[in-house]
C-alpha cells in the first residue's frame, strides 16, 4: 500500500487559515457538520476531537513528509501518527516543528525530517502528483486504487473494498478488443 498526495484544500495559504473561518466558509449557517463523523469514530475507537483543530492546514508539507517517509520505509507509520495528531490532538500540520515531531514519533530522525521539510526538496514532485490525481478525476478522499485497475471513491463498507480488490485481479482485456 502507498499513500499518494491529494490535497483537499490546495489553494489555502501555506500557513493555513483559522479552522472556524474554514468551517464558516464551507458550511455557512449550518455550522460544523462533523458530528456524524465523530459519532462513527466512537463506534470504532477513534476519539475524533475536531474542536481541538485550530488551523485548517494547507497540507503540502504533510504530503511531503509522507513522501519522505516512503523513501525511508515508514510511510504507514507516519500516516498513522499524522492522522492521529491532526484528528485527535489538533496538531497544526502547517508547523514544520510539529511535522518533524510526528516523523520522530513514527520512527524517523526528527532533525533530518525537519531539515527536509525546511528545504524545497520534492515540493514539485508532491505538488505535481496532486495535480495528476485531479487530472485523473480524483476529487476527494478517501480514494482507493487497486492494482492500478479499479478505483473506489469515498468511505465504503469492507465488502465493497474486497469486491474491488477481487475485480482488480481479473485479467484485463486488451484496449483493442
Amino acid at each position: 500500500m502507498r499513500w499518494l498526495p491529494f490535497q483537499l484544500n490546495p489553494d489555502l495559504p501555506g500557513e493555513g487559515i483559522p479552522r472556524a473561518e474554514y468551517i464558516a466558509r464551507k458550511f455557512g449557517a449550518r455550522g460544523n457538520t462533523y458530528e456524524r463523523v465523530r459519532k462513527v469514530g466512537e463506534t470504532v475507537g477513534i476519539p475524533f476531537a475536531f474542536d481541538r483543530i485550530a488551523v485548517q492546514p494547507n497540507t503540502l508539507n504533510a504530503h511531503r513528509l509522507l513522501h519522505y517517509a516512503d523513501q525511508h520505509g515508514r510511510q504507514d507509520e507516519v500516516a498513522e501518527v499524522l492522522f492521529n495528531g491532526y484528528f485527535t490532538e489538533g496538531v497544526n500540520l502547517t508547523d514544520i516543528d510539529a511535522l518533524a515531531a510526528i516523523a520522530q514519533r513514527a520512527g524517523l530522525d526528527e532533525a533530518a525530517a525537519k531539515a527536509y521539510l525546511a528545504s524545497d526538496a520534492d515540493r514539485d514532485v508532491v505538488a505535481n502528483s496532486d495535480i495528476e490525481a485531479r487530472n485523473a478525476g480524483i476529487n476527494g478522499v478517501p480514494f482507493f486504487i487497486f492494482n492500478r485497475a479499479v478505483g473506489v471513491s469515498g468511505a465504503q463498507e469492507a465488502e465493497t473494498l474486497v469486491d474491488a480488490m477481487l475485480q482488480s485481479m481479473q485479467p484485463r482485456k486488451a484496449a483493442n478488443g
